[in-house]
């Protein structure tokens, strides 16, 4: 934010070197331009064997998982204008907090969004309990900027948890630290009292959501501006979170590590096998901006959920209800169709492997076992191959059909042959290869052995 003395940019340009130590990317939009990971120094993490074994046991189901759907909701909703608006435009508190009484939202939209992630073959859900403008979807004993005692005279937060669980999802909740409401937002970084007030405030409310609404499963802390761990007692807070909810797992974007790390708007894994997260948006924003018509197309969904996949990270793709929590009917089409595939190809996506092989112009891959799956973006026609796979080929078929697909394979490259003259399945046609070890891929190899032909 303009009032940081070291913005997370600035930061990042200066100290290029450790950048793959940091927790969390820096991104494009305003989302989390902020100082939203851990910043550089020693970064205690589980390490006891008995830590580490609660962290696997916690975690099993998000890794199996690798899909889940992100929401943000709130009063920025009713403007339709990105959920930075209060700030981007410089909106007044006085000006901004009476839409609280103009959000009115249809009873159990929440509904429509669980029905949503299940047929979209998503796992988990994670909404927005508080964005940074201070209003609380949830019922709370500490401010009357609540959904129950403003427009929508009810908990939005318990329809939501009803949803998911409903459709048999796995409920987590957003919360985000930084507060453009509270009086005390930005006077806690230099004004000790009002720190001691503003974090408890934070405290009471994790406090609510972990005991109100029954087992949570997800725990996503938002922006610590202006705070540092010391600052917000962040291991008092997750101390208390885990006292609550011994089976929850929590991100990292409270200072501490968490067990899994968050970039944003873009894939890329953790070194050192640490969870991951990928997160985007299906348009440019985050909550629901009318004008904002950049949307992603299915085949750009698949494409990222297999690249988070192949390097066992999860991908959580965000819907911005509009403001009486109905979808944007374009996120709704793209859903749908990247759910129609997920139906005949998700055996490729969860549970997967570390996938060595990535090296093709038209095709991408992901892997379970002894299995290389080959995700065929760009049609090639009647044969396709990969080059410079290692390890033998068993069997291949059309993973949607079942359908056996001949092959001959040499030293230097498979080929898969007979193929259609058109896809098979759309957007993206995936090859179920069966191999005889773990497969790996040398293009290198072929590069300098292949034989070359006289001038």
């Amino acid at each position: 934010m303009p009032d940081n003395k070291i913005t997370r940019r600035t930061w990042l340009k200066s100290t290029a070197s450790v950048l793959a130590a940091t927790a969390a990317a820096p991104i494009a939009s305003n989302a989390l331009l902020q100082t939203d990971a851990p910043m550089p120094g020693p970064q205690p993490n589980a390490t006891s064997p008995s830590q580490d074994a609660d962290r696997a046991r916690r975690m099993k189901w998000w890794h199996e998982a690798r899909f889940g759907m992100f929401i943000h909701w709130g009063l920025y909703s009713v403007l339709g204008r990105h959920e930075w608006v209060m700030e981007n435009e410089g909106i007044p508190v006085a000006e901004y907090a009476p839409l609280a009484k103009q959000f009115k939202p249809k009873p159990n939209a929440a509904r429509a969004w669980a029905k949503l992630a299940k047929q979209a073959g998503q796992k988990y859900m994670v909404m927005t309990t508080k964005h940074h403008e201070g209003f609380c979807n949830f019922d709370t004993k500490t401010t009357d900027y609540c959904a129950p005692k403003q427009g929508p005279g009810r908990d939005l937060v318990k329809e939501y948890v009803e949803a998911v669980r409903a459709e048999g999802l796995r409920v987590g909740f957003y919360y985000s630290l930084m507060d453009w409401h509270h009086p005390d937002g930005a006077r806690c970084a230099h004004d000790e009292d009002a720190r001691k007030r503003f974090v408890e405030y934070i405290h009471a409310h994790l406090r609510e959501l972990l005991t109100n609404y029954g087992k949570v499963d997800v725990l996503w802390y938002d922006v610590s501006w202006p705070l540092d761990a010391a600052g917000w007692e962040s291991e008092r807070m997750n101390k208390m979170v885990f006292e609550l909810q011994p089976d929850i797992i929590v991100n990292n974007r409270n200072k501490l590590p968490g067990d899994f790390s968050t970039p944003e708007q873009q894939i890329r894994a953790e070194e050192g096998g640490r969870a991951w997260e990928s997160c985007m948006t299906l348009n440019d924003s985050w909550g629901f901006q009318k004008a904002d018509d950049d949307w992603k197309t299915p085949k750009q969904v698949i494409r990222n959920l297999i690249s988070c996949s192949r390097d066992t990270g999860n991908y959580l793709l965000n819907i911005g209800p509009k403001p009486d929590g109905s979808i944007p009917e374009e996120s709704v089409a793209a859903l749908t169709e990247v759910g129609q595939w997920m139906a005949r190809n998700g055996e490729s996506i969860y549970h997967s492997d570390p996938c060595q092989p990535r090296r093709s112009n038209y095709a991408s891959f992901t892997r379970k076992g002894n299995t290389l799956y080959m995700h065929v973006h760009f049609w090639p026609g009647e044969t396709a191959s990969i080059s410079g796979l290692k390890t033998s080929v068993k069997s291949a078929k059309l993973l949607a059909s079942g359908k056996n697909v001949e092959f001959k394979q040499d030293k230097f490259r498979v080929r898969f042959t007979g193929l259609p003259a058109a896809a098979p399945d759309h957007p993206i046609t995936t090859i179920a290869i069966e191999c005889e070890a773990e497969p790996t891929q040398d293009t290198n190899f072929v590069r300098n052995e292949k034989p070359r032909e006289g001038v």
